[in-house]
């Protein structure tokens, strides 16, 4: 098992890893896809994963279960899931000209798992949409 910089949701069954440097958005991006869409809280920062039988799982570090950074208000308690599938991996950049407009599809490798990979904008309003929509394409 290792510990890595990611933010971690449940969406429809499988989760989601919000990846990028402090103050990328991967908190407020959290916390848009919990309010409107229903995600559910697996581990915010810093995101506990391991391989098995195949599978990536992803939990919370017990001393940060159920606890979401909302910049501006502090650390509030949000409903929360024990842990989750990786279904994909989110690059998040402040930086929208490090965004292909019509990228090539793309993969991350964890603990010997490969993740179908996107670099977003966590901060444009359609940011949470995008995931929805790339999320919901995994689940077909």
């Amino acid at each position: 098992m290792q510990n890595i910089y990611a933010t971690s949701l449940n969406y429809k069954g499988k989760a989601v890893l919000l990846t990028g440097k402090s103050g990328s958005g991967k908190s407020d991006l959290a916390l848009r896809l919990i309010m409107r869409y229903g995600a559910r809280l697996i581990a915010d920062d810093r995101t506990d994963v391991e391989a098995k039988d195949g599978i990536l799982k992803l939990s919370a570090p017990e001393n940060i279960k159920g606890l979401l950074e909302v910049r501006g208000i502090g650390i509030q308690k949000v409903p929360f899931d024990q842990e989750g599938k990786a279904a994909l991996w989110v690059e998040l950049t402040t930086n929208s000209k490090e965004i292909e407009r019509l990228p090539q599809e793309s993969f991350v490798e964890i603990e010997g798992i490969k993740l179908p990979a996107i670099k977003l904008n966590a901060f444009e309003a359609s940011a949470s949409e995008k995931i929805v929509i790339k999320m919901d394409s995994l689940l077909d």
